[in-house]
């Protein structure tokens, strides 16, 4: 009889004792071994195959995996919980991704995060640049969507329009333009396009109570120096304020939605006096006429649309109030009346405005 020979518990074969290993109490020998264990990289244990956690990789014991690994959600595979990353701000936000896979979602992403400001480019022939921010909702927080409206926006052309996500919303996004004219804006950027295809996907933007539409205006347009843009903006905020019922009326919104997102800041004095105690007194971006931002100063006080007339008209009468800041003089603005401002419009140039002031019975008959 043979001494000290043993038999392997998986393949039935006899061996020497230096020819077998035991693993769980069981003899194995060191074929079988390999083929029905695994050792994990993470803590050096011998496990069988069916406990392990494997990829092409990585093998790994289940404790060690549940303890400090996870799966990447695109590709499956197994990444180390130090080196997961996370999508933020949208509906992938919760899931975990290999750097491969997340760098590739963020190419693929249309809809970027709330932070998200990439440096500006200017479309058009002149200084008084106007950036857009449209907000429209109800129609999903959806990538495919923002695709194609980029598709649209940015045809032949990259980077004129990006979307972002922004928390006041319910289920939509924000369309962000880069600084353009006037005229490019009308002229070149196919916006009557853009909200004719964001109405057949469901999205609304005046008739959500949750839209906005702000129109950012360069600091540089106001003058050629710092003190000329401080004196424009003085009597930009001026004619907000003196000219209020008129703005409520022409903006669509609410006296409380107004309070709430582009909330007055009082009419005090002449526009010089008003800046001043502005800048002195309580600040926020909350307000009719934002100037807390360094490079631009943002109107904050109309409601969205998917109306394109009402869309261009609103930029229109931005740009008559910044010509209108920049060419008078403090006493010149403190004396202008709504109807002055309104008779002075170009039939031409601003026929979408003018045809808008007439909706809202704000083109006064002592102005026609």
């Amino acid at each position: 009889m043979k001494e000290n020979i043993l038999r392997c518990c998986i393949c039935g074969e006899e061996f020497a004792p230096d020819e077998v290993c035991r693993f769980e109490n069981r003899i194995y020998c060191l074929d079988c071994l390999e083929e029905e264990t695994v050792v994990c990289e993470d803590c050096g244990e011998r496990v069988r195959m069916d406990e392990a956690v494997t990829d092409s990789n990585n093998t790994l014991c289940r404790f060690c995996f549940n303890e400090n690994y996870c799966y990447c959600e695109d590709c499956g595979g197994i990444i180390h919980n130090d080196n997961a990353y996370y999508m933020d701000g949208d509906e992938y936000e919760e899931y975990p991704y290999c750097y491969t896979c997340y760098a590739r979602m963020r190419k693929d992403k249309a809809i970027h995060d709330y932070g998200y400001k990439p440096d500006p480019i200017f479309y058009g022939d002149g200084k008084m640049v106007i950036g857009v921010e449209l907000e429209v909702d109800c129609g999903g927080y959806d990538n495919d969507n923002a695709k194609e409206v980029l598709k649209i926006a940015n045809k032949n052309r990259e980077d004129r329009l990006y979307v972002k996500n922004d928390g006041s919303l319910d289920d939509g996004f924000e369309l962000v333009s880069h600084p353009m004219t006037l005229s490019y804006h009308k002229n070149e950027m196919p916006w009557e396009s853009i909200m004719k295809k964001l109405v057949h996907m469901g999205y609304k933007s005046h008739q959500a109570c949750t839209c906005g539409l702000h129109c950012h205006v360069s600091r540089a347009a106001l003058g050629d120096c710092y003190d000329k843009q401080e004196d424009a903006t003085g009597r930009i905020l001026y004619f907000v304020e003196h000219h209020w019922n008129e703005i409520l009326k022409f903006s669509r919104r609410t006296e409380a939605q107004m309070e709430r997102w582009a909330a007055r800041y009082g009419n005090n004095g002449n526009p010089k006096k008003l800046y001043n105690d502005v800048k002195k007194g309580y600040c926020s971006r909350y307000r009719a006429v934002n100037i807390l931002n360094y490079s631009t100063i943002e109107f904050r006080m109309f409601r969205g649309t998917l109306k394109y007339n009402t869309f261009i008209a609103t930029l229109q009468f931005v740009n008559e109030i910044c010509k209108a800041a920049v060419s008078l003089s403090d006493e010149e603005m403190e004396a202008l009346t709504w109807e002055n401002f309104v008779s002075s419009l170009d039939e031409k140039n601003d026929s979408e405005l003018i045809t808008y002031l007439k909706e809202r019975k704000l083109y006064t008959k002592e102005a026609e």
